[in-house]
């Protein structure tokens, strides 16, 4: 390994240059360093790992952080490989099951007559989203990585056979709600090892690696719905992901066993021992209880479930606003607030951590990635319906487009990554591409529908130009985000950075619901001529209704104008969530990023720039303008 952390200094082995003072310190934490040394003057026992009988919030809470350390000294150049190989084909599997899993939710939805639901499941999926990654992320730090990704497969496999084996949409909704779970999992995982493994330097450019099958699911997802759809049912198209995820898992689950077991033979996890070893079976569940923050977690669920779905509910036809199973969910989300704030203001490990979001860094991140997602659905939510009856295209075209913002992103991304490496900075390309997604919401207003090639060329562009601009600024900020705490806390930060991720998709499928199921119907009514059963029949199941009313009678015509209408409402307040979106993107930090895994003065009470003692004359910029920008 020694070879070739010599070859590759920069991507791999950051911290190998430490100074002697912190090889031979016994009280430096060892689970802030990156990479353990192997020579014989740098045993675990010499820092600490294991020695300094570390408090009982220390060993729970740090215990997976300590193992991949000790793993993470045993990794062999080939070992390094398969584990991005691994990611990589995980990342392929649930990326391209996603995009396919779209299409056929709203098939799904269509069948059960209940097309106008897909919000509704969204919000669904969202919110429990935003409550498994702080969640996941506490379980990786205690138990390990590999443990959280053999968790993933249970849910995802679990949920999956529950979605297609359900006949109808409550059934759907609860299998959906199951494999979001595993999803969510798996997707902080991957990030968390990226962040285990790279330097500050170049961890936008491996970020990526989770996010590179998107290239090629954007040309093969249509494909691959159109075939299964004419040959077979949805059903069939979600279930057998239940044999292909696990499979896809086995490299990067071997590749860690393995890891693990030579770093037990080379004795660095001689005196490891594990949170169920030294709880037992009860304490361990008591502790957890508290570390996991289960009633901060069920308050949280509440408040965005029980406020965000009546939104999505209370729409349709005939509007239900004043009944009681819509008022009471209202009623009893808005009361769980201040219970919320006052639990986590007490909480003994808070799924909040205060400490963290009180960094400027930390906090604006958050932002960002809560109105990134907001803004996002306002256009994308319904975007596949409004391809398939608003543009007159096929499956496999419709398909293929709401997966351009994908493949526009991750090649900008990538090529980000790059120059990222060189200059070392982040905060620029944030800022440009926070604007350039404003630039990418006026295009989608001006093209919102139509038969012609001239409109669909434009809902092309306009989707390629949102995904150039979240490519400059969607994992940059993440990796933002990273760069303003330790190691030990990468996992915690990572996980609440894509809650925050997903309190936006929840917000952004329940505003986008609440806008359609209000303004659709009625349009759809006027269409037709106030024809009620008709319109009825058109808003529960669009798909089903082109087959017999194609483009050019005149009731497809005024439909067509109708989700032209509502289309542009949503991109009208996805681009107004723009200005905030640009406000919190000049309040991030910018670092100058470093060749080690963290920053050495991260998580500092500090309200200037976190900066690298390599770079002196940036850290003697002062003036309130220089601090406020960087």
């Amino acid at each position: 390994m020694s070879e070739y952390v010599e070859k590759h200094p920069d991507l791999v082995d950051p911290t190998d240059d430490l100074s002697s003072s912190k090889k031979t310190s016994p009280t430096t934490p060892g689970y802030d360093h990156h990479v353990l040394d192997n020579s014989q003057e740098n045993t675990i026992a010499d820092t600490g790992f294991y020695q300094e009988n570390p408090s009982t919030e220390n060993l729970l809470a740090t215990a997976g952080v300590r193992r991949i350390e000790a793993i993470n000294s045993q990794l062999t150049q080939l070992d390094r490989v398969i584990i991005f190989f691994g990611l990589f084909l995980i990342a392929y599997c649930y990326g391209l099951d996603g995009t396919v899993r779209y299409t056929y939710q709203s098939y799904a939805t269509n069948s059960y007559a209940t097309h106008s639901l897909l919000s509704t499941i969204n919000v669904l999926r969202s919110v429990i989203a935003a409550a498994a990654q702080p969640t996941a992320a506490k379980i990786a730090d205690v138990f390990g990585r590999l443990e959280l990704i053999i968790l993933s497969i249970l849910f995802y496999v679990v949920g999956t056979i529950v979605e297609a084996t359900s006949d109808g949409v409550s059934a759907f909704s609860g299998g959906a709600v199951i494999y979001q779970i595993g999803y969510t999992m798996i997707m902080l995982l991957a990030e968390v090892i990226v962040a285990d493994l790279t330097s500050t330097r170049a961890r936008l450019f491996f970020s990526f690696v989770p996010a590179l099958p998107f290239i090629i699911n954007t040309w093969v997802s249509g494909d691959i719905t159109a075939a299964v759809l004419a040959s077979t049912t949805w059903n069939w198209g979600i279930g057998m992901w239940a044999i292909i995820y696990p499979v896809c898992c086995l490299p990067l689950i071997i590749t860690l066993f393995l890891a693990q077991r030579r770093a037990r033979r080379a004795g660095v996890l001689t005196d490891y021992k594990s949170p169920f070893a030294h709880y037992g079976f009860v304490g361990l569940v008591k502790e957890l209880f508290w570390q996991l923050d289960v009633i901060g977690l069920i308050l949280m669920i509440a408040v965005f479930a029980l406020i965000l779905v009546p939104l999505t509910l209370a729409g349709g036809i005939s509007t239900v606003w004043r009944q009681a199973h819509i008022i009471a969910p209202l009623v009893i989300g808005f009361c769980c607030i201040p219970f919320f704030i006052v639990w986590e203001m007490k909480a003994r490990y808070p799924l909040i951590p205060f400490k963290l979001l009180s960094n400027r860094g930390v906090w604006a991140g958050f932002g960002i990635a809560s109105i990134l997602n907001f803004a996002w659905y306002m256009q994308g939510a319904y975007l596949y319906p409004v391809l398939i009856v608003a543009f007159d295209q096929s499956i496999k075209s419709a398909t293929r487009i709401t997966s351009l913002y994908s493949f526009a992103s991750v090649i900008t991304g990538t090529l980000l990554g790059v120059v990222v490496f060189k200059v070392r900075q982040l905060k620029p390309f944030i800022i440009f591409g926070c604007c350039l997604f404003m630039v990418a919401f006026g295009l989608l207003i001006r093209y919102r529908g139509g038969l012609s090639d001239a409109s669909k060329a434009g809902i092309i562009g306009a989707e390629i130009v949102l995904g150039i601009a979240g490519g400059c600024f969607s994992y940059p900020t993440q990796a933002s985000v990273q760069t303003q705490t330790k190691h030990a806390h990468v996992a915690t930060v990572t996980g609440l950075y894509l809650a925050t991720y997903n309190i936006g998709s929840a917000l952004g499928s329940a505003v986008s619901g609440a806008i359609w199921s209000q303004l659709l119907p009625k349009e759809i009514e006027k269409a037709v001529g106030g024809n009620a059963t008709l319109a009825t029949e058109i808003y529960g199941s669009p798909y089903t209704w082109i087959v017999t009313n194609p483009v050019g009678t005149p009731n497809r015509d005024a439909v067509n104008l109708a989700y032209q209408h509502v289309q542009k409402i949503l991109c009208i307040v996805g681009i107004c969530l723009c200005i905030p979106l640009i406000f919190f993107s000049i309040l991030l930090k910018n670092p100058t990023l470093t060749n080690e895994q963290s920053l050495k003065n991260a998580e500092e009470d500090d309200e200037s720039t976190v900066m690298s003692a390599e770079d002196p004359e940036h850290a003697s910029k002062k003036g309130f303008v220089k601090k406020f920008l960087g």
